[in-house]
């Protein structure tokens, strides 16, 4: 049952009121002060014809009345605030889970079938190919020193701006997908450098949830980089390490940034949900598991706390420890409107392979959903996404796009002496002797730069049609 956000102030009003809030003990004085005194007497009659004939009696009887006028008032006022901001969500345009379902804002079933914005506001080595410099930060210092800081940050620009444009997601609803999962880095919200900017995370935000808005599609926020890193691996951009689970600072800036989201798309129906950190606690770090775990999620639990506060009606994702995959860390379901996420990779396709998840399904009545799957053969993809949908679990396969490779909806082509930054990359660069030492012609890297930026463009790329049709989509050759 949806809870009003408004209730929990309420409630915390009307535990401490008091009758002089209304009034001040300055105001009780005076007005005790200006009754006659005890010696003229003079008879009063209350509207029960009551007489009184003390003065105090008399001032006590009058606030009483005013007190119980006021005291209506503001609860009749709760009540119908109360009664507004708790309505049907469904009304107001909100997706809802209910049970192991979900359901769109006309109370229709809703199936979720996505795809993932890989590599636009979180950049992967592998989709660079950069090979070991896998990380945001890396890829940017890598580019920094080949290029210099002008061209750089002139490259970040031009990358955010062309990688995904309005174009990608109006062919992304014409094969029948009906939601998004936008991978993004918590820098981009905060004042700390992150590809050269600050702060400007929401204005791409806004832009992909506009362009959804016309095209029909939904989006599901997914912090993918978190204050400290979740995972401790290239995908968080962290010190190697899953810092946020133990940092409070860390865990601080994760609430912050939370609440800021939440508060902005609140009343936002485009948004699907939040996905609060992805992929946390890899498996590396063996002999700290057990603790780490037991401290997700009490994390979860502040989290949906701080969300709530700012917004009720909103999808929040929870995903399991161990790049998503173990459930073992959840106790009972402790809020409502709760997705439970795994993620699934490079395995046998077999009932097995998800039977954990669908019994957990059932046993605590949660949707499930996979938001990351696929890099696979269009077989295998194929194949496990008629195993997820036999078993009713939502399914996001990622990515949408990725150069020179058809493991994704959207290809483009390698460009010419791109193979100058992915050798440079590989190569020794411990110092800044080795770095002099394997510098590649700056000209040709800025070409090749260049082009890739041309060619990431919509325009200039092309399906992976085979893939598309693994998912059961309509490929372009027949959407048109």
């Amino acid at each position: 049952m949806l809870k009003s956000s408004f209730s929990g102030k309420a409630e915390k009003k009307l535990r401490n009121f008091s009758y002089f809030e209304f009034f001040p003990t300055k105001q009780v004085n005076e007005e005790k002060a200006s009754l006659p005194s005890l010696g003229h007497k003079k008879i009063i009659k209350t509207k029960h014809d009551t007489p009184i004939s003390n003065p105090i009696a008399k001032f006590v009887a009058l606030k009483r009345e005013r007190f119980g006028l006021i005291l209506l008032m503001r609860l009749l006022y709760f009540l119908i605030l109360t009664m507004l901001t708790t309505q049907s969500a469904y009304a107001q345009g909100f997706v809802q889970a209910k049970g192991q379902k979900i359901f769109d804002p006309q109370g229709k079933e809703l199936y979720l079938r996505g795809t993932n914005l890989g590599n636009w506001l979180v950049p992967e080595g592998y989709m660079f190919k950069t090979g070991e410099v896998n990380a945001p930060s890396r890829i940017h210092q890598l580019i920094m020193e080949m290029t210099g800081p002008d061209f750089t940050f002139d490259f970040w620009e031009q990358h955010l701006d062309h990688y995904i444009q309005k174009e990608d997601i109006e062919y992304l609803k014409s094969t029948g997908i009906n939601h998004l999962r936008l991978p993004f880095h918590y820098k981009m919200l905060t004042n700390e450098d992150y590809l050269g900017k600050d702060y400007h995370g929401f204005a791409y935000f806004d832009r992909l949830i506009s362009w959804c808005r016309e095209a029909g599609l939904y989006v599901i926020l997914d912090m993918h980089c978190a204050p400290g890193g979740q995972t401790g691996d290239n995908i968080d951009d962290s010190d190697g390490y899953p810092y946020l689970l133990e940092s409070p600072w860390a865990q601080g800036v994760f609430l912050e940034v939370w609440e800021k989201i939440a508060a902005r798309y609140a009343n936002e129906p485009v948004v699907l949900g939040y996905c609060l950190i992805n992929e946390p606690i890899a498996h590396y770090f063996s002999e700290d598991l057990p603790q780490l775990n037991k401290k997700l999620e009490p994390l979860y639990k502040k989290a949906v706390e701080v969300i709530r506060a700012q917004d009720p009606h909103h999808l929040i994702f929870l995903s399991g420890a161990q790049w998503n995959g173990n459930f073992e860390i959840f106790g009972a379901p402790f809020a409502d409107n709760l997705v439970y996420e795994f993620h699934k990779y490079w395995f046998e396709v077999r009932q097995e392979a998800v039977q954990v998840y669908v019994d957990f399904s059932e046993k605590h009545q949660v949707p499930i959903y996979v938001g990351e799957t696929g890099e696979n053969t269009d077989a295998w993809c194929e194949s496990f996404r008629v195993l997820l949908e036999k078993n009713k679990i939502n399914w996001c396969f990622w990515p949408y796009k990725k150069m020179a490779n058809t493991k994704g909806f959207w290809n483009f082509d390698l460009p010419e002496d791109y193979h100058l930054i992915t050798a440079y990359a590989a190569a020794d660069r411990s110092s800044y002797a080795r770095r002099r030492a394997h510098l590649p012609d700056r000209e040709l890297v800025k070409k090749a730069l260049t082009d890739y930026i041309n060619n990431c463009q919509y325009k200039k790329g092309f399906e992976n049609t085979g893939y598309v049709k693994a998912l059961g989509l309509r490929p372009l050759e027949k959407a048109q």
